[in-house]
């Protein structure tokens, strides 16, 4: 007579908890990380080189160096979980941050650009971190759960530059230069997260996840050996790319997906990225800059919670179309504020409510569209579009901005949103209500 092994019930709703307190543990801690490097190293690098063209450069090294990391972090994910490809994202972002605290040591502006290249890794760990919220999350519930880590990352990011001079001052006495201590301090927050990840990460969501999809002989929760995964795990790093195109092939709602988040992404960094340029040459005051900025990011991260309960109860296709309705209201708004602060001010709030429309409502669209197997890659491959697309909207909206000014910026966003808008809804008509 033969046996059939007793299968250990398994509480994925406690274990999903755990990792969702995991995941906004680790996203408040590299958030702070995240926003003293961003906030300190333009000025550092204009410092050291003198130039202000070369501090540009600045911000595109630590886009770059998210999107560099994007695929190796999914990779990493598709061979040993979530867990493996969050601490290589993170460890990569400490080791950044310590180059350039010796960079600014030795007064070379090319070696902190390429720290900075590494601290894009804590972007990339914190983009990715979304993902893994999703995992165990159920049917219906993609969404919010994904929303949830997301506005995690408000506290670290709001804490974060006003750590920058308590930082400084603490780095005098420890022999550093008082530039060197913000990037000590994200060092330490990235070491911190690396460590949140690597012992509460436990068990990986990913890899139960994949278990209960496709349950093997073992039924303990202990995570299968290497040799015991799938052959597509096990191959996963050798083939991100292509399982990523052929995953999206298949899927038109994916790649429908896809595009959302670029589109919104994209619309949402290119008039961001020029709102204090503007407002400086309207007279507006640095400190007035900073609250409208400030404005901006509460909107990206504040209502996230509503916005992911809103796509899991009328369908992500829909709050992706209002997300783009409130990008197109925002760049109008924003384009046409003049030196009205108010208005440019209100225009931000909006740009960063419709960014987090899209970004949450795709990212589970994205999530659902594919197999389990094939996640990490495609999810991989949207952060490495994401951060590409970031960068080229930022590089042509100061053309634009440069040749024709702030308002044909906002006109030519506002375009582009409406023909997605236009695409999506043409396309979307040969989806299901379900996949929507």
């Amino acid at each position: 007579m033969t046996t059939t092994p007793t299968k250990i019930p398994i509480d994925v709703s406690r274990v999903q908890r755990r990792v969702l307190g995991v995941l906004s543990a680790a996203q408040i801690v590299s958030g702070a990380g995240v926003a003293v490097g961003l906030a300190l190293s333009s000025l550092v690098v204009s410092r050291l080189s003198g130039s202000t063209v070369i501090a540009g450069f600045a911000g595109t090294a630590t886009v770059l160096g998210a999107a560099l990391l994007a695929l190796p972090t999914a990779r990493a994910a598709g061979r040993g979980g979530r867990r493996a490809g969050l601490t290589l994202a993170y460890v990569c972002a400490l080791l950044g941050s310590i180059v350039a605290v010796v960079a600014i040591g030795l007064e070379s502006w090319q070696l902190l650009l390429a720290g900075l290249v590494l601290v894009g890794g804590g972007s990339a760990g914190n983009l990715a971190a979304r993902y893994s919220a999703t995992d165990l999350a159920p049917p219906g519930h993609a969404a919010r759960h994904l929303s949830l880590v997301v506005w995690a990352s408000t506290v670290g990011t709001v804490a974060g530059p006003n750590l920058v001079k308590p930082a400084q001052a603490v780095a005098e006495p420890l022999g550093l230069t008082g530039a060197a201590g913000p990037f000590a301090l994200s060092a330490l927050t990235f070491a911190v997260t690396a460590l949140i990840i690597a012992i509460g990460l436990r068990p990986d969501p990913f890899i139960l996840a994949r278990r209960i999809a496709a349950p093997p002989a073992p039924t303990d929760l202990a995570e299968p050996a290497e040799s015991a995964k799938p052959a597509a795990a096990r191959d996963a790093g050798g083939r991100t790319l292509r399982t990523a195109w052929e995953a999206l092939r298949r899927s038109p709602q994916a790649r429908r997906a896809l595009a959302g988040i670029a589109v919104s992404h994209t619309a949402m960094v290119s008039v961001m990225s020029m709102t204090p340029v503007h407002l400086d040459h309207e007279g507006a005051s640095i400190s007035v800059i900073g609250i409208v900025i400030s404005v901006h990011i509460a909107g990206m991260y504040v209502l996230s919670p509503l916005v992911g309960w809103l796509a899991d109860r009328i369908g992500r296709r829909n709050v992706m179309l209002i997300g783009m309705g409130v990008l197109i209201c925002a760049a109008v708004l924003a384009g046409s504020g003049g030196h009205r602060v108010t208005q440019v001010g209100a225009g931000l709030l909006l740009l960063g409510i419709g960014w987090s429309c899209g970004l949450v409502s795709g990212s589970a669209m994205l999530t659902e569209a594919v197999e389990i197997e094939h996640r990490p890659a495609v999810q991989g491959m949207s952060d490495l579009l994401m951060n590409v697309c970031g960068a080229t909207g930022t590089i042509l909206a100061g053309a634009v901005v440069g040749f024709a000014g702030y308002g044909v910026l906002g006109a030519a966003v506002a375009v582009l949103i409406g023909l997605f808008a236009v695409w999506l809804v043409v396309a979307a008509r040969r989806l299901t209500p379900a996949a929507t």
